[in-house]
């Protein structure tokens, strides 16, 4: 499976790994930009910690709670952050409408202070 395929998924299961090269699974939301994928994350989610130790990723296709089908592809890539800016939240926006809307304003109501996200931009390994 390559980029733009993965990236027409509705939720992707990213996987980072410990210190320890233990895998850490999470379901996301995806989207492309140029011939990166994106995923958006909380500022002190714990995957970007991992990331910081080891860039490496694999995504697989998944359902909103993080399903994966036994077939389902593996795609490898290496990941860099930076800041969330407007234009790379428009491309969430665009591709997932109201429901990215609505899950931020509800992540806004239960986060405990820091509201900032971080993209993670993933590069074909």
């Amino acid at each position: 499976m390559d980029f733009p395929t993965l990236s027409r998924a509705r939720f992707v299961s990213l996987t980072t790994f410990r210190k320890t090269g233990v895998a850490v699974s999470t379901p996301v939301w995806i989207a492309m930009d140029g011939d990166d994928l994106l995923v958006t994350t909380p500022s002190g989610s714990g995957k970007l910690k991992r990331l910081r130790n080891n860039p490496s990723v694999e995504m697989r296709p998944c359902s909103r709670m993080g399903k994966v089908d036994d077939d389902a592809p593996v795609v490898i890539g290496t990941a860099t952050t930076e800041p969330e800016t407007p234009a790379l939240e428009a491309i969430f926006k665009k591709k997932y409408g109201l429901e990215y809307w609505l899950f931020l304003k509800i992540e806004a109501l239960f986060s405990k202070g820091n509201k900032e996200r971080t993209i993670i931009r993933i590069h074909r390994a």
